[in-house]
């Protein structure tokens, strides 16, 4: 597996509209192949900005690149940035270790995913 990991810096007062954004996308991404999570985290607060983190989960890096390459991506990033400050850091990387739970593993889960 693989995930796409987004720094975002939004404003505070944004964070609502932030939120609101991401969660309209979730519908497009899991129409994408090899799509399996996305996750939102607080990595705290400043006067001027909110830090949050965002990683979508992919079956393979061919899935993640795949998904970038297709409207939706660009279209839900630019919805996002309205409420941040500058660009995001993106960076793709590879999952050593993921417990996803029944409901996101579905029976098409990796052979290389641990399960308990």
């Amino acid at each position: 597996m693989y995930a796409r990991v987004t720094q975002f810096h939004i404003l505070p007062d944004q964070l609502p509209q932030f939120l609101s954004a991401l969660q309209s996308a979730i519908p497009h991404a899991r129409q994408q192949k090899g799509f399996r999570a996305l996750l939102a985290l607080h990595g705290g607060a400043t006067a001027s900005s909110v830090n949050v983190r965002v990683i979508s989960i992919w079956n393979s890096i061919e899935d993640l690149q795949a998904g970038e390459q297709n409207f939706y991506f660009y279209q839900a990033l630019a919805k996002v940035l309205a409420a941040s400050k500058g660009f995001p850091l993106i960076e793709s990387q590879e999952v050593l270790f993921a417990d996803l739970g029944s409901e996101s593993t579905g029976g098409d889960a990796p052979s290389n995913e641990t399960r308990f």
